[in-house]
């Protein structure tokens, strides 16, 4: 039986080529700048994306939070989406690691308005918190995959700066965005304050994310890092992985959007499914007939070699990624005719 594990783009294992390319990186300590590997991606990153600097971090929860920490100040809010990542699934850390408060706002499948913003950018008074951060995720994982449009983006970084606040990126799978709204990296990057984008979502690499800004903005957050046990050693053979997955494996994902779309015709034709979260890039969400079985079909997707996820009451999330090939998806289709 072919086995397919749909769960996240996270589950993907190094290829052959990536492995090499970890294998024989060049080493050295990153916490006293002399990692060759970690300077060459930092450099390249910061490149593809037109700013100064970058950071390579553990995980995109890390460059979340050390971004946040830096932009905001304890009792200070930041206004994001009530299903956003910084807020939903990383364990309080706005709270705790940087004593500020949240304004959610409830938008269109993870995606804001400007003028939704707007309307919470808090006065100047004595009875509220500041507002001292936006920020924005794209694609959006509690929207399944929802791309922004890239015009409202840019009323919602010129709203930032006529406020003067800065904007920050959840850019976990900016690249599966990228793919589908086809705006320049540069352009679309001169958007925002502060971009963290993923190494080990979608693009195949096993551990690792970046974040991205200005000089003295990185210079702050390799501070905040290593207060939050971040600092790395001879890192450049994780830092070979991302290099590689940077330069090899984006122009792919495209495949990973299709592979989505068939996933998707084959679900709505199973009498048990309602409907579903229409796909715009890697990530299925389906919405059951009956709320309560959501369980009893999971462990039938997994009883046919079909890992899936969970994702809320009545919803199960499927995730295509470069492990899953062709075959594995005509495979899928087939078993699920078998339900």
């Amino acid at each position: 039986m072919i086995k397919s594990d749909f769960r996240s783009d996270t589950v993907t294992k190094p290829s052959k080529e990536m492995l090499d390319a970890m294998f024989h990186a060049s080493v050295g300590d990153d916490v006293y700048g002399e990692d060759p590997t970690v300077n060459e991606l930092q450099e390249f990153a910061a490149n593809l994306f037109g700013k100064e600097a970058a950071l390579f971090c553990a995980s995109g929860t890390q460059t979340n939070q050390i971004a946040i920490n830096i932009h905001v100040k304890p009792g200070g809010e930041v206004i994001c989406h009530e299903d956003s990542h910084v807020y939903k699934y990383e364990g309080g850390g706005i709270a705790k690691n940087s004593g500020a408060s949240v304004r959610l706002l409830q938008g269109n499948r993870g995606r804001l308005t400007a003028s939704e913003i707007e309307k919470w950018i808090m006065p100047d008074d004595v009875h509220f918190p500041v507002t001292q951060l936006i920020s924005l995720e794209d694609t959006a994982n509690r929207g399944g995959g929802a791309v922004y449009d890239f015009t409202e983006i840019q009323k919602i970084s010129q709203l930032a700066k006529n406020k003067q606040i800065p904007l920050h990126l959840d850019g976990a799978r900016v690249f599966n965005a990228l793919a589908v709204n086809g705006v320049d990296l540069k352009t679309y990057a001169a958007q925002f304050d502060s971009i963290s984008i993923c190494l080990s979502k979608g693009l195949g690499a096993p551990v690792g994310s970046l974040l991205l800004g200005t000089k003295e903005f990185i210079h702050q957050a390799r501070r905040v890092r290593k207060v939050m046990g971040g600092g790395m050693r001879q890192a450049g053979f994780l830092a070979a992985a991302g290099l590689f997955a940077l330069k090899h494996n984006v122009a792919r994902l495209d495949q990973d959007h299709r592979h989505a779309k068939q996933l998707e015709a084959a679900f709505l034709k199973c009498d048990w499914i309602e409907s579903s979260l229409s796909v715009e890039t890697n990530i299925l969400v389906l919405i059951l007939k009956e709320e309560s079985k959501r369980d009893v079909y999971i462990q039938k997707l997994v009883d046919a070699g079909i890992k899936v996820s969970s994702f809320g009451p009545g919803m199960i999330r499927l995730v295509t990624h470069l492990d899953l090939s062709e075959e594995h998806i005509l495979k899928t289709i087939e078993q699920l005719k078998q339900l």
